[in-house]
C-alpha cells in the first residue's frame, strides 16, 4: 500500500518487546518470550495500519469536502448569471444538469442558510434583491401581470396602490416579503393568448396597457379609468376579439364615445 501523507514505519527501528515484565501478571507470558520479535512486528503492524486507514479516510473526506465545495460555487455562479432572480427547484435542476432533488434541495437550502439565497416561499429561491414581477409570475403559472398594476404605472388610472395584480386561473391575495400579490381569474381562452403581453428577458409576463385595460374592464362591470387618452384605440380594437364578449366591446365603445 502507498503511504498517505509521507507516513508510513520504519520497521528497522522497532525493539522487541520484553514479555517478561508481564510475568508478575501472568505465568504463562514467559512462553511468548521466544515470539517476542514477531508479535512485536504484528502488533507495530496493527497500529500503522489503523493510522493508515484513519489517514486515508480522512483524505477522502477531504477530497470530496472540497469537490462539494467547488460544485456549490457552480451552482451559485449558474444562478447568478442567469437574467432571471427567482427559481423553482426543478428550474436550477435543469440549470445545472442534476438529477437528485434531495441533494439539490440541500444545497440550495445551504445557501439559505449562508445568507446567499433567499427562500421566500417553499419550493421557490431567490437572489438577494429579486424582482417582485418575477416571483408574481413564477408563484401561480400561467400568470401574467396586468389590471391596476400596469395602468397605474402607464397613467391610465391615478389611484395610489402598491399591490402587484396578475391575472390567472384562480382568485388569491398573498403577501410576500411585504409584498402584496393580488391574482384575479380569467377565462382560459384569455389567458393563454399571449396578444398584448409582453415576455421580459427574466420570464416575467407582462399586459401592455390596452390589454390590461380591456382585462380590467372584463373583470369589472364599472370602473373610473382616469386617462383614456393614453390608450392606442386601434390596438384595444385588435385585442377586443379574444375576449368572445358582445357586452365587453359595448362598454368599450360607450367609454371612449363619453372620454
Amino acid at each position: 500500500m502507498p503511504p498517505v501523507f509521507g507516513l508510513w514505519p520504519n520497521f528497522s527501528t522497532f525493539q522487541p518487546f520484553n514479555f517478561s515484565t508481564l510475568s508478575g501478571f501472568s505465568p504463562h507470558a514467559a512462553r511468548l518470550e521466544p515470539h517476542a520479535e514477531s508479535l512485536t512486528f504484528s502488533l507495530h503492524t496493527a497500529y500503522y495500519f489503523c493510522i493508515y486507514s484513519y489517514l486515508r479516510e480522512l483524505n477522502v473526506t477531504i477530497i470530496v469536502t472540497l469537490r462539494s465545495q467547488k460544485q456549490n460555487k457552480e451552482i451559485l455562479l449558474t444562478l447568478f448569471r442567469e437574467p432571471r432572480t427567482v427559481f423553482r427547484l426543478n428550474n436550477v435542476a435543469m440549470l445545472i444538469s442534476e438529477s437528485d432533488s434531495g441533494l439539490l434541495r440541500r444545497r440550495l437550502n445551504y445557501f439559505v442558510h449562508k445568507g446567499k439565497l433567499l427562500n421566500p416561499r417553499r419550493g421557490i429561491y431567490a437572489k438577494p434583491g429579486y424582482e417582485k414581477e418575477e416571483l408574481a409570475c413564477l408563484l401561480y403559472s400561467p400568470s401574467y401581470i396586468s389590471l391596476q398594476y400596469v395602468l397605474r404605472r402607464s397613467g391610465v388610472i391615478f389611484q395610489y396602490g402598491t399591490a402587484i395584480t396578475p391575472v390567472s386561473y384562480l382568485n388569491r391575495s398573498v403577501e410576500i416579503d411585504g409584498i402584496a400579490i393580488s391574482y384575479r381569474k380569467i377565462k382560459g381562452t384569455a389567458l393563454v393568448n399571449t396578444s398584448g403581453i409582453i415576455r421580459q428577458i427574466n420570464h416575467v409576463n407582462i399586459a401592455t396597457p390596452e390589454r390590461a385595460f380591456l382585462d380590467l374592464l372584463y373583470l369589472e362591470n364599472e370602473y373610473h379609468f382616469d386617462n383614456l387618452a393614453s390608450l392606442d384605440t386601434k390596438e384595444v380594437s385588435r385585442l377586443l376579439p379574444l375576449y368572445q364578449s358582445k357586452e365587453l366591446s359595448k362598454r368599450v365603445r360607450l367609454l371612449f364615445e363619453n372620454a
